[in-house]
């Protein structure tokens, strides 16, 4: 049986994305601290015609799902975030080289994640306070985390479906492509 080389060292890559994820929790926490220090429970304080602070807290999960379900599903989603941050600090680290662009989303993933999941623990609901509506259409309200993980997210989606690499958008039969 031949020998099998050892596999590469993750390098510094997965701690960068450890890095944009703390980054993500710290001003997470911070921003929602803020929230429920200075503003009232629904009363919305208007920054632009579309846009409002309001502090709002959901027991559930993206757009108020399960947020009725009477209690378990405070456990149920804690134990899901828990388990998806776990599944994406393991795939940081077994990152290939060329899927280095998948860091810096799965930061802002695991961020937001753990930043929600860190009020569901504490608190029981999370907490949110970034209102935005359009003539009587509303947004549900979220927060840092839910936008990270919806920038991160879309950004991951953006890689998967054109490539992970700049070289993948360039046709083979470009002639200004060095070899």
């Amino acid at each position: 049986m031949p020998e099998q080389s050892p596999s590469p060292q993750p390098g510094w890559r997965p701690w960068l994305g450890l890095l944009v994820a703390a980054v993500v929790i710290v001003l997470d926490q911070w921003t929602k601290h803020i929230a429920v220090t200075e503003l009232v429970f629904r009363n919305p304080y208007p920054v632009t015609s579309w846009f409002d602070w309001m502090l709002t807290y959901n027991t559930g999960a993206a757009f108020s799902f399960l947020a009725d379900a009477g209690g378990w599903q405070r456990w149920f989603l804690s134990a899901v975030a828990g388990m998806v941050s776990v599944f994406i600090v393991v795939w940081l680290f077994r990152l290939a080289p060329e899927d280095r662009v998948l860091v810096t989303p799965l930061g802002l993933i695991l961020g937001g994640g753990v930043g929600n999941l860190i009020d569901r623990v504490n608190l029981g609901y999370v907490v949110d306070f970034i209102s935005w509506h359009y003539h009587g259409w509303y947004w549900p309200a979220f927060n840092v985390a839910d936008a990270a993980i919806s920038v991160g997210a879309a950004a991951a989606l953006w890689i998967a479906l054109l490539g992970s690499s700049p070289q993948d958008a360039v046709p083979a039969n470009d002639a200004s492509r060095s070899e």
